[in-house]
């Protein structure tokens, strides 16, 4: 019952409602109520004494309590929490949005079927109730012409949506299309344990890997782990692996180019030992490079963008073409967007042409 003695104490004991408004507080889920008040959907007596503004107020102090603590398939949006519940967190699970208002009968007759869904989804799909009335410029932000109005959220995008009332079968069968894969839930589980378990992390990784569906985008998951605990032969034999088809997707590229990087540094022997051959025979475009494969490999890459940068400019023939390769390969690293990379690519183009 703290839930219970947590909003007593927050909008006191006093106002007076018929019973059963309870029923009507539609800012809630029935899920949550139960889960607040361990006593299905009755109340202590008290509450039912409360206003229905209050029992609102009441549901939405409660919802953003379960909200802070990370609780819940279920939550309201508002205007102040909607980028953080909704857009990001559909970065990493789908997020159900379902428009409504207290007046409208059919929302309350697709709300429970949605909170269902959600809740036997196990933490796989989140949905947030937004009430209409109350956010009329999160409505109009997602062009909401009638409700009930609901938008499945993945990667902070619009990925479907429809108006009206659905059978239950076939909203399961609608929502079904966004939920996760099984491979997708490997690699999300991988993902998770990569710093505190790397070897049961590995484990998830091989297992999504023998099963088959996007064996590709598993492959350039595993490599990339591989990776960063410096198994640099394990990582190429599955990058080459992704070659053999003809062609490699931009991770798995920037993937190569970051082993690539690895080997010239290693054979170069290290950022130190590079440092002290090309102080003693500065400019040399060689020994320049040499220092600049061995600073992309450690990550500083605009002293290793710098170095190229000065042999494209002051070099012609294979030394300058060496460079320019090194370069893109340090634009992968980076990312093509990364402001480093934008800068370095126009002084690049600048001493090309």
């Amino acid at each position: 019952m703290m839930a219970a003695k947590l909003l007593e104490l927050s909008f006191g004991r006093d106002g007076a409602v018929p019973d059963g408004s309870w029923g009507e507080c539609w800012g809630a889920t029935s899920q949550q109520r139960n889960r607040w008040f361990d006593c299905g959907s009755r109340l202590p007596v008290h509450f039912k004494k409360w206003s229905l503004s209050k029992l609102n107020r009441g549901c939405a102090f409660m919802t953003d309590l379960e909200l802070s603590s990370g609780q819940g398939s279920v939550v309201v949006g508002t205007e102040q929490n909607f980028e953080e519940i909704a857009l990001n967190r559909s970065n990493e699970i789908p997020v159900v949005v379902d428009f409504w208002a207290e007046w409208c009968a059919p929302c309350r007759q697709i709300a429970p079927l949605l909170e269902q869904i959600c809740s036997d989804s196990a933490g796989q799909m989140l949905l947030v109730k937004v009430n209409v009335e109350e956010q009329p410029r999160l409505a109009q932000y997602f062009g909401v012409q009638s409700i009930p109005a609901v938008f499945v959220l993945r990667n902070s995008q619009i990925a479907d949506h429809f108006a009206g009332v659905q059978p239950e079968s076939a909203l399961r069968a609608w929502l079904a299309r966004f939920l996760p894969s099984p491979v997708e839930r490997l690699l999300r589980e991988a993902g998770a344990l990569e710093s505190s378990d790397p070897s049961a992390a590995e484990t998830l990784y091989r297992e999504a890997l023998e099963s088959g569906p996007r064996e590709d985008v598993v492959r350039i998951a595993l490599a990339r782990f591989l990776l960063k605990q410096h198994r640099n032969s394990d990582a190429r034999s599955l990058i080459e692996q992704l070659e053999a088809r003809g062609f490699l997707e931009p991770e798995a590229q920037a993937l190569r180019d970051e082993l690539d990087l690895r080997l010239a540094a290693a054979q170069s022997g290290g950022v130190a030992q590079c440092r002290s051959a090309l102080a003693a025979q500065p400019g040399d475009p060689v020994l320049s490079l040499q220092l600049a494969d061995a600073l992309g490999a450690t990550q500083q890459f605009e002293e290793a963008l710098e170095l190229c940068l000065n042999v494209v400019q002051s070099c012609q023939g294979e030394s300058r073409e060496h460079a320019r390769a090194t370069m893109v390969k340090l634009f992968h690293l980076l990312g093509n967007e990364a402001e480093l990379a934008r800068v370095y690519r126009r002084k690049l183009a600048t001493a090309l042409y």
